[in-house]
């Protein structure tokens, strides 16, 4: 078993490894910041992300991003069930959120988010952000033409060839 009590397949610590191995081989190479992730099904590797933020000159181009953007290429969809995302460090909010939009079976990780912010990458005020009421954020907020707004969901439910996910 692992510390979070999820049950340790045999692969686990090999795949992660090469998440740790890709963080460190890309940043050591200029191509990124510390993270690498890779993405899984039945033990195989479907896709390999490591950080571009910088590289990029994308903020969202977080190494489970881009992995896991890889991977749905790469296998022609858009959900990821059957697969495991494995990743160097915790998932910062956004990256997570991205790991439940696609469906992954499960995430596996290395370092934690405490080890990221004494390496410089602090996600704790995210965290605490999106528990806030959007009127609380720091992050200036205002909702504006809510009828109109809305009134693209009901079309969206009226369409016949709606993909749901």
């Amino acid at each position: 078993m692992t510390e979070t009590g999820q049950p340790l397949f045999r692969d686990d610590e090999a795949l992660l490894r090469e998440a740790i191995r890709l963080a460190r081989a890309r940043m050591l190479a200029g191509r990124g910041g510390p993270f690498g992730a890779v993405v899984a099904r039945g033990g195989i590797i479907v896709a390999k992300g490591w950080n571009r933020v910088t590289t990029g000159l994308d903020p969202s181009a977080h190494a489970e991003i881009v992995a896991i953007r890889r991977a749905c290429r790469r296998l022609g969809t858009f959900h990821l069930e059957g697969c495991v995302l494995y990743s160097s460090c915790e998932p910062c909010p956004m990256c997570l959120s991205a790991a439940y939009w696609a469906r992954l079976d499960r995430l596996t990780w290395a370092a934690s988010r405490e080890d990221a912010a004494a390496g410089g990458f602090d996600d704790a005020r995210i965290y605490r952000e999106v528990a806030l009421p959007a009127g609380e954020r720091s992050l200036p907020s205002t909702q504006m033409l809510r009828e109109e707004g809305a009134s693209v969901f009901v079309d969206w439910l009226a369409k016949s060839d709606r993909v749901q996910y």
